[in-house]
């Protein structure tokens, strides 16, 4: 099937069309598991009560790599009269052989997978990507994927999924629901901004909550001025150092301090008293630009941001209940799904996912600082903002 076919089948998703049947490609489904939280909204309602609102699209089939004690798959495919596949392709075709769904949901996170000698765990989102590309292939159209976090581990893997996504014509996002939460303040980085330094504040492991830094950083970065041109080096900084780049860097000095203030958990007193394995990722940004995501794991348990344009924020997130944070992310998947157009681009997380790999191989490298041209990867921000511009009320209910 040659592209502009392809191409055609992807323009024709423009007609509003309400509800898209999805399939959910999903590799684990437990309590909690992203599966959860984010397909349980479409089939209870985004509080999970079973009493709406509900997503524009049905999620129509499944289909699960692993199957643990804990399973949720089963019983709420019964519940709901969805068929649950062996196969990505049954999920895809829904047994008759051919593309029968309008868009698929593609959540490679949670379940029992290796990890290598970087850390990595080895979930394969690009395996089943090309499982879903495949069903494309063989059926001669395609729809729009979303794929949850990042692309993939591997920045070869996930580069690879971005040009299949335009060989094939079809619109593809990822990413996490960070850059798209509720924020306090409710403001974003006014768009061409001439600021030149960034920093965020995370925790947790490098991997797993190193992706959400990155991409609280690089959500409010590529708003400065000329756009996002790439990243032309990272490093990875650990332990005593990491105190040193904070104690001689004014630039990120300023800006830790101002995103910590934006902080709802942070400890009190001096950070070195809680965070005894501090960790910072440099990013040295082609046009000059520099930014830093600091892992400060006992100090603080939220994602805040802060850039040299007076402006600081908490991406806020639900820390119980139906976990709210999730349906920001919905609802940018949803406008997709009706549209065929990503309301943000997928180099974002392109960038922040390879620049991730390659940090971890900074850190394996005895943190040295590595050239990177292949994080060449320029892109313009949305126009508009792409969070949600409410929260949740004082019951832990969604506000649409």
């Amino acid at each position: 099937m040659r592209r502009r076919t392809f191409l055609a089948s992807g323009a024709a998703l423009a007609a509003p069309a309400a509800p898209r049947r999805i399939a959910a490609v999903i590799t684990e489904y437990r309590p909690l598991s992203h599966a959860d939280v984010v397909v349980g909204k479409y089939l209870d309602g985004f509080n999970h009560d079973g009493q709406g609102p509900y997503p524009g699209s049905k999620i129509v089939s499944m289909s699960t790599e692993q199957v643990p004690k804990n399973d949720m798959s089963r019983e709420k495919a019964a519940k709901h009269g969805i068929p649950v596949f062996g196969t990505v392709r049954g999920a895809l075709t829904l047994g008759t052989g051919k593309l029968a769904v309008d868009g698929v949901l593609v959540i490679g996170e949670h379940g029992e997978y290796p990890l290598n000698e970087a850390g990595q765990k080895l979930y394969p989102r690009f395996e089943l990507f090309l499982k879903v590309t495949d069903v494309f292939r063989e059926s001669g159209r395609s729809v729009p994927v979303y794929t949850d976090k990042a692309l993939s581990w591997d920045r070869g893997q996930a580069r690879r999924m971005a040009d299949i996504s335009r060989e094939l014509g079809f619109p593809v996002m990822a990413g996490s629901s960070i850059p798209v939460a509720y924020r306090q303040p409710n403001h974003d980085v006014p768009l061409g901004a001439p600021f030149r330094h960034g920093v965020s504040i995370s925790f947790g492991g490098l991997e797993g909550y190193g992706f959400h830094g990155l991409e609280g950083l690089q959500c409010l970065m590529e708003r400065r001025a000329g756009g996002e041109t790439g990243v032309a080096a990272v490093r990875c900084v650990e332990d005593d150092e990491c105190w040193r780049f904070l104690d001689t860097t004014p630039w990120a000095r300023r800006l830790f301090d101002a995103a910590l203030a934006r902080s709802e958990t942070r400890k009190p007193g001096s950070p070195r008293d809680h965070v005894k394995k501090p960790a910072v990722f440099l990013l040295e940004y082609r046009d000059g630009a520099r930014g830093a995501v600091f892992q400060m794991p006992g100090l603080v348990e939220d994602w805040t941001g802060a850039v040299d344009a007076d402006f600081s924020v908490l991406f806020k997130l639900q820390r119980f209940g139906a976990r709210l944070h999730f349906a920001c992310l919905i609802q940018n998947m949803e406008k997709m799904f009706q549209t065929g157009q990503p309301p943000y681009p997928v180099e974002r997380t392109l960038l922040t996912g390879c620049a991730l790999d390659l940090l971890l191989l900074s850190k394996r490298k005895g943190n040295a600082r590595i050239e990177t041209p292949e994080l060449a990867i320029a892109y313009k921000p949305a126009q508009g903002p792409c969070y949600c511009r409410t929260g949740w009320s004082a019951d832990g209910k969604i506000i649409l």
